[in-house]
C-alpha cells in the first residue's frame, strides 16, 4: 500500500458522521462518467475492488482506492481529500448532506 493520500479535519469528521450511519466504510475515485473523478464514499462490502485498483493509502483508517487508470494519472501526485458544500456523488454517501468529498493533489517531491 501506498501513502499518498490525507485528510483535511473536516473531511475527518464527515468520515465519522458517515461511519456512524452505516459502519465501515471505503473510499474509491475512478474517474468514471457520472461523477467525475470525485471521491466516492461506500459502506464496505458495497463496491467491488478490482484487481488494476490501487491503494494509495488511507484517511482516517479508511481505505482509499483509485482506478489503475487515473493511478497512473496521479501517481506522482500526493491526494488530499476535503469537504466543501453542495451535493455528493449520486453513489456516494456523502450525498443529501449539504457538504461533499473533494479532492486536491499536490506533485510528490523526488
Amino acid at each position: 500500500m501506498l501513502n499518498q493520500v490525507e485528510a483535511t479535519p473536516a473531511a475527518i469528521n464527515l468520515i465519522k458522521e458517515i461511519q456512524d450511519q452505516y459502519g465501515p466504510v471505503i473510499f474509491h475515485q475512478s474517474g468514471g462518467c457520472c461523477d467525475g473523478s470525485a471521491p466516492m464514499c461506500f459502506a464496505k462490502g458495497e463496491f467491488l475492488i478490482a484487481d488494476h485498483d490501487v491503494q494509495m493509502g488511507e484517511i482516517a483508517g479508511v481505505p482509499f482506492y483509485i482506478g489503475g487508470l487515473q493511478f497512473e494519472a496521479w501517481k506522482h501526485t500526493k491526494l488530499t481529500i476535503d469537504v466543501v458544500d453542495g451535493q455528493g456523488g449520486m453513489f456516494s454517501l456523502d450525498n443529501g448532506r449539504g457538504k461533499r468529498f473533494i479532492t486536491r493533489s499536490d506533485l510528490c517531491e523526488v
